[in-house]
């Protein structure tokens, strides 16, 4: 009777084994035949030409990207060019008395507009020329045609906030407006590379996660030697918050006289006395405005205190070596 009981049991549980074999393709233990091997294998081979495909997809996406900026640029260089008859009279054009070479999203065009409303001060035919970085190759009769003709304002100027970051443009500068005075807008680098990440975001060009982002930042960027690279341009959130580097080359080539040097977070807080500061440097009468517009605002979420934390760390030493070499402390690790 007891023997009976156990065999049935055995039967169960070899049927169960069975279903379970030809259901999963095999158990723990058991060994699948050829034809369980085959749909394996298989199935392997679906699932990595399904990752591959969705690899594919998202290169040939980015890589539209790329082409699409390509031809955008172009085209945009081309509008860029100043109307001919600008071009032919570039011999009769004031060169630029200030220029305010950075840093990007640190305040830059609202300083600009405030100080192109002054009666005294004639602003560029843009403001962002881009010369000495990205068209330098136009020559400088190209230039020249951004600017009012001679006589017309008694000070001229120019921002395009690329310059303080670019390597080669201090020297050039040297050669074509070696007396002219040069403003700096500096803005704590966090918040500089997190305003500078989401500008990209909402323009399309950026995809990453900030985290991601500045993570990627260093293999981004040596994928190419060229300033003015997509890359260089578009990734260097970090980069561009070295501040005491990009100071240095410059200083290295005018003298420290020649610069002014604009806490952001103060332009932000009081524009009229950052204004009235600006135009004592630039040796004009006072001028007031009815309302000082910030300019470029945006809204985005606040960035993630853990990654705050770490670029704050990150900057540290970095920002110390500008404090000692401007023998001025921003305070940027306390706000």
């Amino acid at each position: 009777m007891l023997a009976s009981r156990f065999d049935k049991a055995l039967s169960v549980a070899r049927g169960v084994k069975a279903f379970l074999v030809f259901k999963n393709g095999f158990t723990r233990g058991a060994t699948p035949d050829a034809g369980q091997r085959e749909k394996i294998m298989k199935r392997k081979l679906s699932r990595t030409q399904g990752e591959r495909r969705v690899a594919e997809k998202g290169e040939r996406r980015r890589s539209k990207r790329v082409q699409r900026e390509v031809v955008d640029q172009e085209v945009l260089d081309k509008q860029r060019d100043p109307p001919p008859e600008r071009i032919e009279t570039a011999h009769l054009r004031q060169r630029p008395d200030f220029v305010i070479i950075g840093t990007q999203r640190g305040g830059t065009t609202s300083l600009y507009r405030y100080l192109t409303e002054h009666p005294d001060v004639g602003p560029a035919f843009r403001k962002e020329v881009h010369f000495f970085d990205r068209y330098y190759e136009k020559g400088m009769d190209w230039y020249l045609a951004h600017f009012p003709v001679r006589g017309e304002a008694p000070v001229v100027g120019e921002a395009s906030p690329y310059y303080l970051f670019h390597p080669n443009v201090p020297k050039r500068v040297r050669e074509a407006v070696p007396h002219a005075k040069f403003i700096v807008l500096l803005r704590n680098p966090v918040d500089r590379a997190y305003s500078n990440y989401q500008m990209k975001v909402r323009r399309g060009i950026e995809t990453l996660s900030f985290e991601d982002a500045i993570d990627k930042e260093r293999e981004r960027l040596s994928s190419s030697d060229n300033p003015v690279s997509l890359p260089w341009r578009h990734y260097s959130y970090l980069k561009r918050g070295l501040y005491v580097e990009q100071l240095q080359r410059w200083m290295s080539v005018f003298p420290r006289e020649q610069f002014l040097i604009i806490k952001s977070e103060d332009l932000y807080k009081d524009p009229g006395q950052v204004l009235q500061q600006t135009l004592a440097y630039l040796e004009l009468q006072s001028w007031s405005l009815a309302s000082y517009k910030a300019y470029h605002l945006s809204e985005y979420i606040n960035i993630d205190p853990g990654t705050r934390k770490r670029l704050v760390e990150y900057f540290a030493p970095y920002n110390q070596q500008l404090y000692a070499f401007l023998d001025r402390d921003f305070g940027w690790e306390h706000e």
